[in-house]
């Protein structure tokens, strides 16, 4: 009795990293748009309200994102940034990059989760208001965008963890531009039949002189 060992295809061999890049160069690009979307929609939200006295009275304050920081917005700029440059980089550049990515991602959720208990901004635009430097906010109380632009860092830091793991099977978008350095094969004259004058306006189409001079 013959026995017959199986050889595997090279191509079902190479399908399963191949398959792997695509779907984590899918996602990392999924969670890095959402991510940096999020969070800059987040920071324009309420973030924390409270109430001032003010005259003998109560002043409602509210405070936005912006208001209490401005380091989610601009990491998550950052992150997007960092995102597109993953694939217009190579190799080293590539890790670079990609580690920005993750920096950024893990830098805006530390921002939004310490802002989320912050009231300094709220505290200053009721010395404002009062025009007492001592006056500060009472019934303080925060909103939940600010765990909303944690959350989007966390997908900014998905993005980044992705590109460091599988970038190096990613395409770069420099690739298919550039030129190895050899000449490029000159195109046979194409022969204009004077008495013909399509062949005369197809000639100087192609910049070539239809008399042959």
């Amino acid at each position: 009795m013959e026995y017959v060992t199986a050889v595997p295809h090279p191509r079902s061999e190479a399908a399963g990293p191949d398959r792997a890049g695509r779907r984590s160069l899918a996602l990392a690009l999924l969670s890095g748009a959402l991510g940096a979307a999020v969070a800059l929609l987040s920071t324009r939200q309420r973030w924390s309200e409270g109430i001032a006295t003010v005259a003998g009275g109560d002043f409602p304050l509210t405070a936005k994102g912006s208001d209490v920081t401005g380091v989610p917005a601009a990491l998550a700029i950052v992150g997007l940034a960092a995102l597109v440059a993953v694939f217009a980089v190579r190799r080293g550049g590539r890790l670079l990059v990609a580690g920005v990515l993750a920096l950024s991602g893990a830098g805006t959720v530390v921002a939004a989760l310490l802002g989320a208990s912050d009231s300094a901004a709220l505290d200053e635009q009721a010395a404002q208001a009062a025009g007492d430097t001592s006056a500060t906010v009472h019934a303080l109380s925060h909103t939940a965008w600010p765990y909303v632009a944690a959350v989007g860092g966390a997908l900014l830091l998905l993005a980044g963890l992705l590109a460091l793991r599988y970038g190096r099977r990613w395409p770069a978008m420099s690739g298919r531009y550039e030129r190895d350095g050899t000449p490029r094969p000159r195109r046979a004259p194409v022969r204009t039949d004077p008495d013909r004058p399509e062949d005369i306006w197809k000639a100087l189409d192609r910049g070539e002189d239809p008399t042959g001079a």
